[in-house]
């Protein structure tokens, strides 16, 4: 299959997007350039008027800022955006089954029952405040070499709160902690805390439901002699228990898919996310569940998904959702639209409209079947949307903490950075691929030289040996963060 010079996504785009770099005097889809036109950025198909609407993905993606001709090249110098403020959702759901794309696939995990199944056997030390963190970095370093066979490691997941906090944003903080503590990846979970913490130990296991509390211990600094040693000791326990688990076979059905793109460039759209959706589409067309989050990536694209709703419920939880994310920017001063980074400019996504287009083709076509809150953890099968921004760390942290058991991160630019799911890096374009073999798992560029269907099916074999066991790029790499969303004040 021959890659095209450019891609026009829908017949009623008046823009097509690069696919290799483009001199003036080209030609390309019938169109003469009179401007040379980057990979990943647009070209005008038809002359626009100052003020006219510029479509890509078939919606409008801006206005244009002064006249463009056909064959020149659109991005920030003459294309800006037409997003406001909060917005009036009329209707309802109008979309009630998904996509028939159930997939005949198992793979190898470990059912824990009602707590979900993991897709890793490991043992987790999470801090309840950052005073503690190199605490709980020093348990888990100490006690990984003691690790029996079948255990898959000792991770430390560290952050700088949990103390200074009050109100909503102790709750999150407590939340999205005792959320991860709940993760079917962690055979076994120690909490350190300090003492003096406002999020206390006795308060963060009141939110682990009882059944999964037999998994936890905790160590609190000030009241022990040696609380790394005691610490130590914890996680071998826990590591014990836990060397008996056995991989057993699963369906796509006990996969919970995070989905994410950070770093993105003007192919992501057309390649590795809407690739990630055909994912979403097999998962949750098995009986599985997908997380779609970066509420403020979807700003200009929410009436795409909120078609999809399961019911009238989540139709209205999905508008009430944006709007209160887009109240959160207005209250700070800051607009609505000013999301794409400067690495998303360089790489040709001019507007938000056209990241957010591009973006929610992570959620394929599967039902919206929910909405959650931060720190609460997925409920349903189907498409769930979860309240996080956009920032990579934050929002993978949330995921994570949702019940992914699986993260697939979607790149244009390239980033090294992992999260306590195994978090598959999926490029958009093969070039990334090639020259960053260390940060990236899959190439999704093979969607334009092979076709959609042939690279779905190699993503998705990926997904099964990844999910049973394969590491991944970040994994390898020791790349394991987490990143807790702080929105009030410190005392």
């Amino acid at each position: 299959m021959t890659q095209p010079r450019a891609l026009q996504i829908h017949a009623s785009d008046s823009v097509a997007t690069a696919l290799s770099d483009l001199a003036a005097g080209d030609v390309v889809l019938g169109v003469t350039l009179c401007a040379a036109v980057p990979r990943g950025h647009k070209l005008a198909l038809t002359d626009h008027d100052a003020g006219a609407a510029v479509l890509k993905y078939g919606f409008p993606i801006g206005r244009a800022t002064r006249a463009i001709a056909a064959g020149a090249h659109v991005h920030v110098h003459n294309l800006s955006t037409a997003l406001a403020g909060e917005a009036v959702y009329h209707g309802g759901a109008a979309r009630r089954s998904g996509p028939a794309i159930a997939a005949e696939r198992s793979w190898q995990g470990y059912d824990r029952g009602s707590a979900g199944a993991g897709t890793r056997n490991e043992i987790w030390v999470l801090p309840t405040v950052g005073c503690v963190a190199r605490t709980a970095q020093k348990i888990a370093a100490r006690a990984a070499p003691l690790l029996p066979a079948g255990v898959d490691g000792v991770h430390a997941l560290t952050h700088p709160f949990g103390c200074s906090q009050l109100g909503d944003d102790l709750d999150a903080t407590r939340s999205i902690l005792a959320a991860l503590a709940q993760h079917p990846n962690a055979a076994g979970v120690l909490l350190v805390g300090l003492g003096c913490e406002s999020n206390q130990l006795a308060a963060m296991l009141e939110h682990v439901p009882m059944p999964l509390r037999e998994r936890v211990r905790s160590v609190a600094a000030q009241a022990s002699a040696d609380e790394v040693a005691e610490g130590v000791a914890a996680v071998q326990a826990l590591a014990e228990a836990a060397a008996g688990a056995r991989r057993v076979a699963l369906g796509l059905d006990r996969l919970v898919l995070g989905v994410k793109c950070g770093g993105s460039d003007g192919l992501s759209g057309l390649t590795a996310n809407p690739l990630v959706g055909r994912m979403a589409d097999a998962v949750t067309g098995s009986g599985g569940s997908a997380i779609l989050t970066e509420i403020p990536e979807i700003f200009g694209a929410e009436q795409l998904l909120m078609a999809r709703a399961a019911d009238a419920d989540v139709f209205a939880a999905t508008g009430a959702l944006v709007n209160r994310f887009k109240r959160h920017f207005l209250d700070h001063g800051e607009p609505v639209s000013e999301n794409p980074s400067p690495g998303n400019i360089a790489g040709g996504i001019t507007t938000l409209e056209e990241k957010s287009l591009g973006a929610v083709q992570k959620g394929g076509q599967a039902v919206v079947t929910d909405v959650i809150a931060y720190g609460e953890r997925v409920r349903r099968a189907g498409l769930t949307l979860l309240e996080a921004p956009g920032n990579d760390a934050v929002s993978s942290t949330a995921l994570a903490a949702a019940g992914a058991n699986l993260i697939l991160f979607t790149t244009g630019r390239g980033t090294p950075l992992g999260f306590p799911a195994p978090t598959v890096k999926i490029a958009s374009n093969g070039e990334l691929a090639a020259r960053k073999p260390g940060w990236i798992d899959f190439d999704a560029g093979t969607v334009l030289t092979a076709g959609m269907d042939a690279a779905a099916e190699a993503l998705l074999a990926r997904i099964v040996a990844i999910a049973s066991g394969e590491p991944t790029a970040a994994e390898r790499n020791d790349e394991r963060e987490i990143a807790i969303w702080k929105r009030g004040v410190t005392l």
